[in-house]
């Protein structure tokens, strides 16, 4: 009879999703600078009206594509809502640079968030992933598993300042395509270079016997086999 096999370690990336969310979120805002520098050629005087369109539109066919393909409405919905945020802030102050207001003070909230729930020994990568897992709040039963989310947290703080070092001068410049072009940029390869390195501060930060994210270890609780089968 074969043994059964023992489940694999999950990593971060398979954990926190792919990168649809990231590459879905970059496209309305290319759809914008490009909608606004057209109309601005043309002699438009409503220009960053016409990228806000352009952006809605584009995130309305993104969106129409994922409910297709199988996605909550509400997580939809929610990819929708900064997207419709943006161009409102933008059309309402007019002027294009604006339509990154809202990601710049977003940045600047999470990196205050993570590092906060750092401090207060509730690191929110742990918080993500225990919901996402199923395990609620079990992980912070586990001192280990605390301290190596605590530590992995800190790289998504530093993810949120790389863009607020990067966007606040463009911002201040009035640069709006080079914003986008760093919006671009510091979305999925940022995430992923981020997801990458928490999962290595992740592992590092364990010790060599624990049974991996998927077997939070109790105080008292003797240690599980981990997924190589070691003890």
């Amino acid at each position: 009879m074969t043994a059964p096999r023992t489940p694999v370690e999950p990593t971060l990336r398979e954990i926190l999703g792919g990168r649809h969310g990231a590459v879905d979120a970059t496209l309305p805002v290319v759809a914008f600078v490009v909608g606004w520098l057209v109309a601005q050629a043309l002699g438009s005087t409503s220009a960053v009206a016409v990228g806000g369109a352009a952006a809605v539109v584009v995130a309305g066919v993104v969106a129409t594509y994922r409910l297709a393909r199988g996605h909550r409405p509400r997580s939809v919905l929610l990819g929708l809502l900064p997207v419709a945020v943006a161009v409102a802030v933008a059309v309402a102050t007019g002027r294009a640079v604006d339509f990154f207001l809202v990601q710049i003070v977003s940045n600047a909230g999470s990196a205050l968030a993570f590092a906060v729930s750092i401090v207060i020994r509730w690191p929110l990568l742990g918080v993500v992933v225990g919901l996402v897992l199923g395990q609620k709040t079990r992980w912070r039963r586990d001192s280990d598993l605390l301290r190596a989310y605590g530590r992995a947290s800190w790289v998504w703080v530093g993810q949120y300042l790389v863009r607020l070092v990067v966007f606040l001068p463009l911002y201040a410049a009035d640069q709006v395509v080079a914003l986008g072009i760093a919006r671009v940029a510091l979305t999925w390869p940022l995430v992923a270079a981020c997801v990458a390195l928490s999962w290595v501060v992740v592992k590092r930060s364990l010790p060599a016997d624990h049974p991996g994210l998927l077997h939070p270890v109790a105080p008292g609780t003797p240690v599980r086999p981990n997924d190589h089968g070691e003890s």
